[in-house]
């Protein structure tokens, strides 16, 4: 899938599109994607003047992001007429920094997924090494329905 084809899934835009390619989906399973890091971030002004580092915080919406990507293909959702809110985010954990230059590769697997409701499992490596990991609760609800709804269904 290329960025247009993400770019019609997601309503995420720059700085705030996180994903550059997804390679693999299984609906319903999991999903392999991509994030390329590079000095050009915008992040990397304040984050560290000298010593550029990806914060974490990025590394997880990127998961959420491949997470979402997931829910529309596997319900073949209307983009268009739905939109993802994350709920939560469970045993997050940083184990490497991310640096320029890194390809950031996103893996995510369901662990259950009950009406509008996901759980994910979100892995993000670069070459190989584990780079972050944390568990994802969010919600897909009609776009013209208020953002409490998602409120509604943690419940």
């Amino acid at each position: 899938m290329d960025i247009g084809e993400i770019q019609n899934l997601l309503p995420h835009r720059y700085p705030f599109l996180l994903i550059d390619r997804v390679v693999e989906i299984v609906p319903g399973q999991k999903i392999t994607a991509y994030k390329n890091v590079t000095i050009n971030e915008p992040f990397f002004n304040g984050h560290f003047p000298g010593h550029p580092v990806m914060p974490g915080v990025l590394i997880l919406e990127a998961l959420a992001q491949a997470s979402a990507i997931l829910a529309y293909k596997s319900e073949n959702m209307d983009p268009t007429q739905k939109v993802t809110y994350l709920m939560g985010v469970d045993g997050a954990r940083f184990r490497k920094p991310v640096v320029p230059g890194d390809r950031l590769q996103l893996l995510i697997e369901v662990l259950r997924h009950k009406g509008a409701v996901w759980k994910t499992k979100g892995t993000a490596t670069v070459d190989g090494v584990k780079v972050a990991e944390g568990e994802f609760l969010a919600t897909v609800v009609d776009k013209n329905k208020d953002a409490g709804a998602a409120e509604g269904a943690a419940s």
